[in-house]
């Protein structure tokens, strides 16, 4: 039997940063332009990549100054961030469970504020075999080290291991290591793509 792998983050769990700074602007788009300005996906992929919060916020306010008081109240307000989960998906990982399909997941994701998702999310505790978790380990999807980091934990060969990933380039990183992997556009296309595939 495959071994099936999840993304996290906009597979099982919606991530809306912008909720984390809702008090500080008097509408979303504000909000937006404000992270645009001060480059908060680059920022947060450093953090995602193992960087401590007071690091990421002594480099923010090293570039930005005090355009850059805001991040400050980031890691208590992340968990606004990710309270919805993605329609359909657990769904799916309770059967693929049920099934005794083995599970595991890779996910980009800072080592600090992943907490907050084993809190909200209990059940990811108890579905999956084991997590890399990009910001525990100083490495990040697509690049090779962090899906065979996976692999050699667990003892799983590519060849028998299925990848799933909202983000094509994480998709393709995981070919390039030799898992077959899979696209995620929504939990429906998923489910198809699983059943093709004789696991759904």
């Amino acid at each position: 039997m495959k071994n099936v792998i999840f993304d996290l983050g906009a597979v099982l769990i919606e991530w809306d940063p912008a909720l984390a700074f809702a008090d500080a602007f008097t509408s979303r788009e504000a909000a937006e332009d404000w992270m645009a300005r001060i480059g908060f996906a680059a920022w947060n992929r450093e953090q995602d990549a193992g960087r401590s919060f007071a690091e990421g916020l002594a480099a923010a306010h090293a570039e930005h100054g005090h355009e850059a008081r805001h991040l400050q109240g980031y890691l208590a307000a992340f968990p606004l961030t990710i309270d919805r989960p993605v329609p359909g998906s657990w769904e799916i990982l309770e059967a693929l469970l049920a099934r005794g399909v083995p599970l595991y997941a890779i996910t980009n994701w800072a080592a600090e504020t992943f907490p907050a998702a084993r809190e909200l999310y209990p059940r990811l505790a108890r579905v999956f075999e084991d997590i890399v978790v990009s910001g525990e380990v100083a490495m990040l999807k697509p690049e090779p080290g962090i899906y065979r980091l996976l692999m050699d934990r667990n003892g799983l060969q590519p060849q028998d291991c299925i990848f799933i990933d909202d983000s094509p380039a994480n998709v393709e990183g995981a070919r390039a290591v030799g898992m077959e992997a899979i696209h995620f556009t929504g939990a429906e296309a998923l489910g198809r793509e699983l059943t093709e595939r004789g696991l759904f």
